[in-house]
């Protein structure tokens, strides 16, 4: 028999080549072994199309260092699409199109998660490329009334998606996120808060803030009086908290995340005494 040169052993037969292929194709199933085949055809990229002064922000907490461009409600939403067909391949495709899709992602719970939204635009009737081909879009002033959010179980992202749909092999798909930010006039009414908690017989404290709402970038502004004091208090801070509520009936659930904490007082007030509280919101 002959020797490879270097190999220490014999060549493979057909036989064992067919065998090894089989265990392969066992291996990954039918649908990989289409992928395998016919996913290098093409690669796909999208781009949004921006001003240059078009503000950022991050994506989300599990996607660091991604930020996306700002949009807001009733703007258009436009950009390109490239299909790079690799040279001396054929793709065949039974169409080319672009969505636009606002999406509710539930993280510890994929099965739950859905499209609230969504539009599409055909690029390319089914057929066949032989040569890369460039592609632009436009959604016009696009309803986008709920603003992106990323939390502890469920993000809301919003997405432009390219697709090259196939038959027998898998879809090819390129993602590009952006994020929706909606800017509305002050409240003509924003009533002051005032709270009473206490300790029967132990402890009286009234709580008064200037205004029950405010924005991103305002200072919280406001006093703790103690009205009774017979208990011994080490020091006092303001929690900024956001409560997050997923699902609905018996199955919601509710996680709190304490954004910052604040020191407001350290030592034991005494009876009658007035805290003033002053906390800057920017940051967080």
């Amino acid at each position: 028999s002959r020797r490879r040169v270097g190999g220490g052993g014999s060549a493979p037969r057909p036989a064992d080549r067919r065998a090894a292929l089989r265990a392969r194709a066992r291996l990954l199933g039918p649908g990989a072994m289409l992928n395998s085949l016919f996913g290098s055809a093409c690669t796909l990229d999208i781009t949004l199309d921006a001003e240059a002064n078009r503000r950022t922000a991050p994506l989300g907490r599990d996607r660091k260092g991604e930020k996306g461009y700002i949009f807001s409600d009733g703007e258009d939403v436009s950009g390109g699409a490239l299909v790079s067909v690799r040279p001396g391949k054929k793709l065949e495709h039974q169409g080319i199109k672009v969505e636009l899709v606002g999406q509710v992602d539930m993280l510890n719970d994929k099965s739950a998660s859905y499209d609230f939204f969504s539009i599409t635009k055909d690029l390319e009737p089914p057929g066949s490329m032989f040569e890369s081909k460039q592609y632009k879009f436009k959604f016009g002033a696009v309803d986008k009334q709920n603003e992106t959010y990323c939390g502890i179980n469920v993000r809301m992202r919003y997405f432009v998606r390219l697709v090259v749909i196939r038959t027998y092999a898998m879809n090819i798909t390129k993602e590009v996120d952006m994020v929706v930010q909606n800017l509305y006039p002050p409240p003509e009414l924003n009533h002051t808060i005032k709270m009473e908690v206490g300790i029967e017989d132990c402890l009286h404290i009234e709580f008064e803030y200037d205004k029950s709402k405010y924005h991103m970038k305002d200072v919280v502004v406001g006093k703790v009086y103690f009205l009774l004091v017979r208990i011994k208090i080490k020091h006092m801070e303001l929690n900024i908290i956001r409560r997050e509520t997923t699902g609905a009936g018996a199955q919601s659930q509710t996680d709190n995340e304490t954004l910052t904490k604040f020191e407001i007082m350290d030592g034991a007030p005494v009876k009658d005494q007035c805290i003033p509280v002053r906390l800057y919101l920017t940051g967080f």
